[in-house]
């Protein structure tokens, strides 16, 4: 099966797969073009869109300053660090109440009504409890980033085949091997998709808190940038943040190829 799906590939001529790249980011490239040219014609001023070199020119300089650097640091430190504390709790959650009918009974009404709910509204309250530092970012990180681990981790799980329990279970599995050996890796799928998902969503809330607490990390550049009207400042702000998520969704969706190496998915995937 790998052997036929490694043939597969490797017969896609290189054309072909250049031209899949560069139609895969054709938006991208077409976006890119419409700017330098809007920024070119002067349909806009520098201050309301400046242009493309002016935006790359101003990250050049914050990268020799260091301040590059140190921002986009902090803000991958608190996002990494509340999206893994958001995982690893999710996924205990989400197993305890699959296991206990009465865990299941006490949180099912706590996710039904948080997990719609726009979290952020809870950040007068944290800030009232642990203040603008580290600890109350990546709080509203975890708090945002543990519902979608959470609900994938009882899907998966609810998903997981009877006939693979039985089949253990009539080849002589001891019930406590049963859950780490054949449930929990047959719902890592439906796991993993929980977790690609809260990977951005942590990404995207460390900014926002930056930008709402204030201090060092990209969203607070970008407010500090706002308020002195420095434009360049801004969209380099968002090119560094749209840069760095694609690299972390990358970087998940890479992950998730090794761990799940073993699953049909991948054989699926390599057949395209």
């Amino acid at each position: 099966m790998a052997g036929l799906s490694d043939t597969s590939v490797d017969s896609v001529p290189v054309w072909a797969r250049v031209g899949e790249g560069l139609a895969r980011w054709g938006v991208v490239l077409c976006l890119l073009a419409a700017w330098d040219l809007a920024a070119r014609l002067g349909a806009f001023t520098p201050y309301l869109l400046p242009s493309p070199e002016s935006v790359v020119a101003r990250i050049w300089d914050d990268g020799i300053k260091g301040d590059l650097a140190i921002n986009i640091g902090l803000t991958l430190y608190r996002a990494l660090a509340g999206f893994f504390i958001a995982s690893i709790v999710g996924v205990l959650i989400g197993v305890a109440m699959s296991r206990e009918g009465v865990l299941a009974w006490f949180f099912d009404p706590i996710i039904s009504v948080g997990f719609p709910m726009p979290k952020i509204a809870f950040l007068p309250v944290i800030v009232l409890w642990l203040g603008f530092y580290d600890a109350a970012k990546i709080s509203m990180v975890v708090f945002d980033a543990i519902f979608p681990v959470i609900t994938a981790t009882i899907l998966g799980i609810k998903s997981v085949e009877k006939e693979l329990i039985w089949s253990a279970r009539s080849l002589g599995s001891r019930e406590r091997d049963i859950w780490p050996q054949v449930v929990l890796p047959a719902a890592m799928p439906q796991m993993f998709t929980g977790l690609q998902v809260a990977l951005p969503i942590a990404m995207i809330v460390a900014v926002v808190a930056e930008m709402l607490m204030g201090g060092y990390g990209m969203g607070g550049a970008m407010v500090r940038a706002s308020r002195q009207a420095d434009s360049p400042g801004v969209f380099a702000g968002i090119v560094e943040i749209a840069v760095v998520g694609w690299c972390l969704v990358r970087a998940m969706a890479w992950t998730r190829r090794r761990l799940l190496s073993w699953h049909p998915e991948q054989d699926a995937h390599a057949g395209h």
